[in-house]
Protein backbone atom coordinates (compact mmCIF):
# COMPACT_ATOMS: atom_id res chain seq x y z
CA UNK A 1 0.00 0.00 0.00
CA UNK A 2 1.69 3.44 -0.92
CA UNK A 3 0.33 5.83 1.13
CA UNK A 4 0.45 10.25 0.85
CA UNK A 5 1.45 10.35 4.60
CA UNK A 6 1.60 13.74 5.89
CA UNK A 7 3.69 14.83 9.28
CA UNK A 8 3.30 16.76 12.04
CA UNK A 9 5.79 18.04 14.37
CA UNK A 10 6.86 20.67 16.69
CA UNK A 11 10.36 21.50 15.59
CA UNK A 12 12.84 22.73 18.56
CA UNK A 13 14.71 24.99 16.30
CA UNK A 14 12.35 27.11 14.79
CA UNK A 15 10.72 27.56 18.89
CA UNK A 16 14.56 28.30 20.02
CA UNK A 17 14.88 30.91 17.03
CA UNK A 18 11.83 32.48 18.42
CA UNK A 19 13.20 33.42 21.72
CA UNK A 20 11.83 30.09 23.68
CA UNK A 21 14.47 28.31 26.64
CA UNK A 22 16.27 25.11 26.34
CA UNK A 23 13.56 23.38 28.64
CA UNK A 24 10.82 25.07 27.14
CA UNK A 25 11.55 23.16 24.64
CA UNK A 26 12.75 19.58 25.98
CA UNK A 27 9.95 17.89 24.40
CA UNK A 28 9.84 19.58 20.86
CA UNK A 29 11.82 17.50 18.20
CA UNK A 30 15.36 17.70 16.56
CA UNK A 31 15.79 17.68 12.82
CA UNK A 32 17.58 14.88 12.93
CA UNK A 33 14.47 13.31 14.31
CA UNK A 34 12.21 14.34 11.36
CA UNK A 35 14.80 13.51 8.54
CA UNK A 36 15.45 9.62 10.30
CA UNK A 37 11.17 9.26 10.39
CA UNK A 38 10.73 10.33 6.59
CA UNK A 39 13.61 8.52 5.04
CA UNK A 40 12.59 5.66 7.11
CA UNK A 41 8.52 6.29 5.91
CA UNK A 42 10.03 6.68 2.37
CA UNK A 43 12.23 3.45 2.30
CA UNK A 44 8.80 1.62 2.66
CA UNK A 45 7.40 3.38 -0.59
CA UNK A 46 4.96 6.17 1.21
CA UNK A 47 5.11 9.32 -0.33
CA UNK A 48 6.18 12.08 2.73
CA UNK A 49 4.60 15.38 2.91
CA UNK A 50 6.72 17.41 5.80
CA UNK A 51 3.43 19.60 6.83
CA UNK A 52 5.01 20.62 10.77
CA UNK A 53 3.37 22.30 13.64
CA UNK A 54 -0.62 23.00 14.23
CA UNK A 55 -0.36 26.66 12.41
CA UNK A 56 1.07 24.80 9.08
CA UNK A 57 -1.52 22.30 9.14
CA UNK A 58 -4.36 24.29 9.48
CA UNK A 59 -2.71 26.65 6.61
CA UNK A 60 -3.21 23.96 4.26
CA UNK A 61 -6.18 21.82 5.62
CA UNK A 62 -7.81 25.49 4.22
CA UNK A 63 -5.84 25.51 1.16
CA UNK A 64 -7.12 22.33 0.42
CA UNK A 65 -4.91 19.17 1.01
CA UNK A 66 -5.30 16.08 2.43
CA UNK A 67 -3.62 13.49 3.42
CA UNK A 68 -3.98 9.38 3.15
CA UNK A 69 -2.57 9.17 6.46
CA UNK A 70 -0.91 11.93 9.24
CA UNK A 71 2.12 10.51 11.16
CA UNK A 72 1.51 12.80 13.84
CA UNK A 73 4.37 13.62 16.96
CA UNK A 74 3.34 16.81 17.47
CA UNK A 75 3.77 17.90 21.08
CA UNK A 76 1.33 21.20 20.61
CA UNK A 77 2.80 24.49 23.41
CA UNK A 78 -0.42 25.60 26.04
CA UNK A 79 -3.20 23.77 27.90
CA UNK A 80 -3.94 20.37 28.90
CA UNK A 81 -5.56 19.99 25.55
CA UNK A 82 -2.30 20.73 23.68
CA UNK A 83 -1.10 17.54 22.64
CA UNK A 84 -4.77 16.69 21.05
CA UNK A 85 -4.87 20.12 18.75
CA UNK A 86 -3.95 18.33 15.50
CA UNK A 87 -5.83 14.82 15.82
CA UNK A 88 -8.83 16.84 16.79
CA UNK A 89 -8.13 18.92 13.58
CA UNK A 90 -7.93 16.07 11.48
CA UNK A 91 -10.63 13.86 12.79
CA UNK A 92 -12.64 17.36 11.88
CA UNK A 93 -11.64 16.54 8.61
CA UNK A 94 -11.93 12.78 8.70
CA UNK A 95 -8.07 12.41 8.43
CA UNK A 96 -6.84 8.89 9.46
CA UNK A 97 -3.44 9.54 11.96
CA UNK A 98 -0.85 8.01 14.09
CA UNK A 99 -1.10 7.57 17.61
CA UNK A 100 -3.46 7.83 20.10
CA UNK A 101 -7.19 9.82 19.82
CA UNK A 102 -7.66 13.48 21.43
CA UNK A 103 -9.50 12.05 24.98
CA UNK A 104 -6.60 9.45 25.24
CA UNK A 105 -3.84 12.33 24.45
CA UNK A 106 -5.79 14.77 27.02
CA UNK A 107 -6.05 12.70 29.31
CA UNK A 108 -2.93 11.45 29.69
CA UNK A 109 -1.13 14.81 29.69
CA UNK A 110 -2.76 15.36 33.08
CA UNK A 111 -0.86 13.08 35.03
CA UNK A 112 -3.35 13.89 38.22
CA UNK A 113 -6.48 13.01 35.83
CA UNK A 114 -4.64 9.61 35.20
CA UNK A 115 -3.84 8.63 38.23
CA UNK A 116 -7.64 8.83 38.55
CA UNK A 117 -8.43 6.51 36.03
CA UNK A 118 -5.48 4.00 36.90
CA UNK A 119 -6.62 3.61 40.17
CA UNK A 120 -10.50 3.15 39.28
CA UNK A 121 -8.81 0.15 36.99
CA UNK A 122 -7.23 -1.15 39.95
CA UNK A 123 -3.79 -0.51 38.71
CA UNK A 124 -1.15 0.06 41.53
CA UNK A 125 0.07 3.59 41.81
CA UNK A 126 1.39 5.64 44.76
CA UNK A 127 -1.23 8.03 47.01
CA UNK A 128 -1.24 11.46 45.57
CA UNK A 129 -2.61 15.06 45.49
CA UNK A 130 -3.04 17.80 43.02
CA UNK A 131 -2.18 21.05 43.84
CA UNK A 132 -3.97 24.17 41.99
CA UNK A 133 -2.54 26.83 44.13
CA UNK A 134 -0.50 27.74 47.38
CA UNK A 135 -2.69 27.43 50.05
CA UNK A 136 -3.41 23.53 49.14
CA UNK A 137 0.24 22.63 49.97
CA UNK A 138 -0.80 22.47 53.72
CA UNK A 139 -3.78 20.36 53.64
CA UNK A 140 -1.62 17.19 52.23
CA UNK A 141 -1.48 14.34 54.33
CA UNK A 142 0.37 11.96 52.49
CA UNK A 143 3.80 10.88 54.94
CA UNK A 144 7.35 11.91 53.87
CA UNK A 145 9.40 11.41 51.62
CA UNK A 146 7.11 12.98 48.64
CA UNK A 147 7.64 13.55 44.65
CA UNK A 148 6.45 16.71 43.58
CA UNK A 149 6.51 17.66 39.31
CA UNK A 150 4.29 19.75 37.11
CA UNK A 151 0.94 17.74 36.45
CA UNK A 152 1.12 18.08 32.53
CA UNK A 153 4.99 18.10 31.19
CA UNK A 154 6.84 15.63 30.14
CA UNK A 155 10.69 14.89 29.27
CA UNK A 156 10.86 15.37 32.92
CA UNK A 157 10.65 18.95 32.84
CA UNK A 158 10.75 20.51 36.01
CA UNK A 159 12.13 17.13 37.91
CA UNK A 160 15.50 17.91 39.99
CA UNK A 161 17.05 16.83 42.88
CA UNK A 162 14.83 18.35 44.80
CA UNK A 163 11.64 16.79 43.70
CA UNK A 164 11.82 14.28 46.05
CA UNK A 165 10.89 15.90 49.12
CA UNK A 166 11.42 15.11 53.34
CA UNK A 167 9.91 18.24 54.96
CA UNK A 168 7.02 20.51 54.98
CA UNK A 169 9.15 23.14 54.57
CA UNK A 170 10.63 21.71 51.67
CA UNK A 171 7.21 20.35 50.13
CA UNK A 172 5.86 24.09 50.37
CA UNK A 173 9.15 25.76 48.81
CA UNK A 174 8.69 22.97 45.91
CA UNK A 175 5.60 23.17 45.11
CA UNK A 176 5.15 27.14 45.38
CA UNK A 177 8.09 27.06 42.93
CA UNK A 178 6.58 24.63 40.52
CA UNK A 179 3.36 26.64 40.51
CA UNK A 180 4.93 29.46 39.45
CA UNK A 181 7.67 28.52 36.91
CA UNK A 182 4.99 26.71 34.78
CA UNK A 183 1.57 27.85 35.65
CA UNK A 184 -0.21 24.62 36.14
CA UNK A 185 -0.59 22.31 39.15
CA UNK A 186 1.25 20.68 40.64
CA UNK A 187 1.21 16.64 41.12
CA UNK A 188 2.40 15.05 44.44
CA UNK A 189 2.09 11.86 45.09
CA UNK A 190 4.63 8.98 47.86
CA UNK A 191 7.93 8.52 47.04
CA UNK A 192 8.80 4.71 46.04
CA UNK A 193 12.42 4.04 46.68
CA UNK A 194 12.16 1.07 44.67
CA UNK A 195 13.57 0.41 41.13
CA UNK A 196 12.35 2.10 38.13
CA UNK A 197 11.37 0.78 34.89
CA UNK A 198 10.10 2.00 31.39
CA UNK A 199 7.84 -0.22 29.36
CA UNK A 200 7.93 0.03 25.26
CA UNK A 201 4.93 -1.10 23.77
CA UNK A 202 3.50 -1.03 20.09
CA UNK A 203 0.21 -1.92 19.15
CA UNK A 204 -3.38 -1.02 19.80
CA UNK A 205 -5.90 -2.91 22.51
CA UNK A 206 -5.36 -6.57 22.31
CA UNK A 207 -3.02 -6.98 19.89
CA UNK A 208 -0.43 -4.56 22.26
CA UNK A 209 2.67 -5.66 22.29
CA UNK A 210 5.44 -5.49 24.90
CA UNK A 211 9.06 -3.95 22.88
CA UNK A 212 10.94 -4.75 26.35
CA UNK A 213 11.12 -3.63 29.90
CA UNK A 214 13.97 -1.33 30.46
CA UNK A 215 15.40 -0.67 33.86
CA UNK A 216 17.09 3.02 34.69
CA UNK A 217 20.10 2.89 36.90
CA UNK A 218 21.13 6.51 37.73
CA UNK A 219 25.25 6.34 38.42
CA UNK A 220 27.10 8.53 40.36
CA UNK A 221 27.72 11.53 39.12
CA UNK A 222 23.62 11.84 38.18
CA UNK A 223 21.27 13.94 40.35
CA UNK A 224 20.43 10.94 43.02
CA UNK A 225 16.91 9.33 43.66
CA UNK A 226 15.26 10.78 40.29
CA UNK A 227 15.45 10.60 36.71
CA UNK A 228 15.75 13.82 36.01
CA UNK A 229 15.51 16.39 33.60
CA UNK A 230 19.19 17.10 33.67
CA UNK A 231 19.74 12.97 34.04
CA UNK A 232 17.45 12.17 30.78
CA UNK A 233 18.87 15.09 28.97
CA UNK A 234 22.30 13.81 29.23
CA UNK A 235 21.63 9.76 29.80
CA UNK A 236 24.85 9.16 27.52
CA UNK A 237 26.96 10.27 30.60
CA UNK A 238 24.69 10.05 33.63
CA UNK A 239 22.29 7.10 33.27
CA UNK A 240 22.81 3.23 32.53
CA UNK A 241 19.91 0.90 31.12
CA UNK A 242 19.52 -2.84 30.99
CA UNK A 243 17.21 -4.89 29.96
CA UNK A 244 15.99 -7.03 33.68
CA UNK A 245 14.29 -10.61 32.68
CA UNK A 246 13.46 -11.10 36.54
CA UNK A 247 9.86 -11.71 38.40
CA UNK A 248 9.64 -7.57 39.16
CA UNK A 249 10.47 -6.67 35.59
CA UNK A 250 7.39 -9.49 34.27
CA UNK A 251 5.23 -7.97 36.76
CA UNK A 252 6.22 -4.26 35.31
CA UNK A 253 5.65 -5.35 31.80
CA UNK A 254 1.85 -6.94 32.83
CA UNK A 255 1.15 -3.57 34.83
CA UNK A 256 1.91 -1.77 31.90
CA UNK A 257 0.41 -3.50 29.51
CA UNK A 258 -2.79 -3.09 31.07
CA UNK A 259 -2.09 0.39 31.90
CA UNK A 260 -1.90 0.81 27.90
CA UNK A 261 -4.83 -0.90 27.08
CA UNK A 262 -7.09 0.83 30.15
CA UNK A 263 -6.62 3.85 28.92
CA UNK A 264 -6.83 3.63 25.50
CA UNK A 265 -3.56 4.17 24.18
CA UNK A 266 -2.86 3.28 20.09
CA UNK A 267 0.00 2.55 18.13
CA UNK A 268 3.13 2.93 20.37
CA UNK A 269 4.50 4.50 23.23
CA UNK A 270 5.77 3.58 26.88
CA UNK A 271 4.52 3.31 30.10
CA UNK A 272 7.18 4.44 33.42
CA UNK A 273 6.86 2.19 36.35
CA UNK A 274 8.84 2.67 39.35
CA UNK A 275 8.80 -0.34 42.66
CA UNK A 276 7.42 0.89 46.42
CA UNK A 277 9.00 -0.33 49.31
CA UNK A 278 7.54 -4.35 49.12
CA UNK A 279 9.15 -4.34 45.58
CA UNK A 280 5.82 -4.45 43.43
CA UNK A 281 6.06 -2.04 40.08
CA UNK A 282 3.50 0.79 40.25
CA UNK A 283 2.04 3.15 37.68
CA UNK A 284 4.11 6.45 37.46
CA UNK A 285 2.80 7.85 33.97
CA UNK A 286 2.05 7.17 30.36
CA UNK A 287 3.60 8.50 27.22
CA UNK A 288 1.30 7.92 24.20
CA UNK A 289 3.70 10.37 22.08
CA UNK A 290 6.57 8.71 22.01
CA UNK A 291 9.94 10.66 21.55
CA UNK A 292 11.02 8.82 18.11
CA UNK A 293 15.09 10.21 17.87
CA UNK A 294 16.61 6.86 16.34
CA UNK A 295 19.10 6.94 19.33
CA UNK A 296 18.23 9.60 22.07
CA UNK A 297 14.77 8.79 22.61
CA UNK A 298 13.76 5.79 25.32
CA UNK A 299 11.56 3.72 22.74
CA UNK A 300 13.88 3.47 20.12
CA UNK A 301 16.34 2.86 22.52
CA UNK A 302 14.31 -0.11 23.98
CA UNK A 303 14.10 -1.64 20.77
CA UNK A 304 17.53 -1.46 19.92
CA UNK A 305 18.43 -3.31 23.19
CA UNK A 306 15.46 -6.10 22.23
CA UNK A 307 17.25 -6.77 19.27
CA UNK A 308 15.06 -4.50 16.77
CA UNK A 309 16.53 -1.46 14.74
CA UNK A 310 14.55 1.63 14.00
CA UNK A 311 13.19 0.60 10.38
CA UNK A 312 10.89 -2.13 12.71
CA UNK A 313 9.95 0.15 15.30
CA UNK A 314 8.33 2.65 13.24
CA UNK A 315 6.83 0.00 10.55
CA UNK A 316 5.44 -2.01 13.45
CA UNK A 317 3.52 1.44 14.48
CA UNK A 318 2.64 2.59 11.28
CA UNK A 319 0.73 -0.59 10.91
CA UNK A 320 -1.06 -0.51 13.58
CA UNK A 321 -2.48 2.76 12.64
CA UNK A 322 -2.74 1.55 8.84
CA UNK A 323 -5.46 -1.25 10.12
CA UNK A 324 -7.82 2.06 11.21
CA UNK A 325 -7.60 3.02 7.76
CA UNK A 326 -10.13 0.06 6.53
CA UNK A 327 -12.40 0.33 9.47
Amino acid sequence: MNLKIGMTYDLRDDYLAAGYGEEETAEFDRMETIDALASTLTSFGHRIDRIGHARALVDRLAAGERWDLVFNIAEGVRGFGRESLIPSLLDAYEIPYVFSDPLVLSLTLHKGMTKHVIRDLGIPTPPFAVIERPEEIARIELPFPLFAKPVAEGTSKGITAASKITSPKALNEVCRHLLTAFSQPVLVETFLPGREFTVGIVGTGTEAEVLGVMEVHLLSRAEKDVYSYQNKENCEELVQYSLPCDAVAEEAKNIALASWRGLGCRDGGRVDLRADTSGRPNFMEVNPLPGLHPEHSDLPIICHMSGGNYQELIAGILQSAIKRLSS
